[in-house]
């Protein structure tokens, strides 16, 4: 019985945020939330490639290469497809079977 309630609880709570932009801003973006939209994702993604190759290192063997490789791998896709979810999986496969495989 408890979790049912949760359940309804928490789908309460994901609707009304869903609705809730649409409820405030009365179908006018402000100007500030489109300029976020545009300059939020290219620094996001910045940032999760910093954090992917902050412990990488160039001192030791095999000198960054496996990561070099599959960063690669993914901009090259990227700007060949344009399929974002294509890319990041075959990168990611790309580096585990480097490093599992070669180096």
């Amino acid at each position: 019985m408890k979790s049912g309630v949760l359940v309804a609880v928490m789908a309460a709570v994901t609707i009304l945020l869903r609705f809730l932009p649409f409820w405030v801003f009365k179908g006018k973006t402000p100007a500030y939330i489109t300029y976020l939209g545009k300059v939020l994702p290219p620094a996001i993604i910045g940032m999760l490639v910093i954090y992917c190759l902050r412990s990488t290192s160039i001192q030791a063997a095999p000198h960054g290469l496996p990561e070099l490789i599959a960063a690669a791998v993914v901009i090259g896709l990227q700007a060949w497809k344009r399929n974002a979810l294509a890319s990041i999986l075959t990168g990611t496969a790309a580096y585990m079977m480097m490093v599992q495989l070669v180096f």
